[in-house]
């Protein structure tokens, strides 16, 4: 299968949370300039997501705070324009699997200096943490155990 040359220079990286799985990448971008990804127009400094904004699709101001971090712990904010694919999990997950991937993408961009800030904050470590599975004999969750008869 032959791959269509794309010109415009980017960082990918992936990233994971429970069940979903979040593929990003940061394109460089010249000042005003935007890049068209998938049919979407995306500037300097914007974050889309599943071709929707990124305020769609995680709209509390918890969640900004938690999605803005690595950015703003390395002063990329307004540096690149940001596109992102999340399958999988639900919203919780969707939103660590973003922010893993985005902290691995921004590591690849000058890996000498922002690895160890990004370290510190703990943003590169896979939350490794997923669901039980269920066990045979209990009554339909991992760890819940059938209920005895009384005589």
């Amino acid at each position: 299968m032959v791959k269509k040359a794309n010109s415009t220079n980017y960082f990918e990286s992936i990233g994971k949370r429970k069940e979903a799985v979040a593929r990003i990448r940061l394109y460089a971008v010249k000042s005003k300039e935007g890049v068209t990804v998938g049919g979407v127009k995306i500037k300097q400094g914007e974050i889309f997501v599943n071709k929707k904004p990124i305020t769609s699709v995680f709209p509390s101001k918890a969640q900004k705070v938690l999605y803005l971090r690595p950015l703003k712990l390395v002063n990329a904010e307004e540096k690149f324009a940001i596109s992102a694919l999340i399958k999988g999990g639900g919203q919780t997950g969707q939103l660590g699997a973003f922010i893993h991937g985005l902290s691995r993408a921004l590591e690849k961009t000058d890996k000498e200096t922002l690895r160890p800030i990004l370290k510190k904050a703990n943003l590169l470590t896979r939350d490794a943490r997923i669901k039980e599975r269920r066990k045979v004999g209990t009554g339909g969750k991992a760890r819940r155990k059938k209920q005895s008869p009384k005589r």
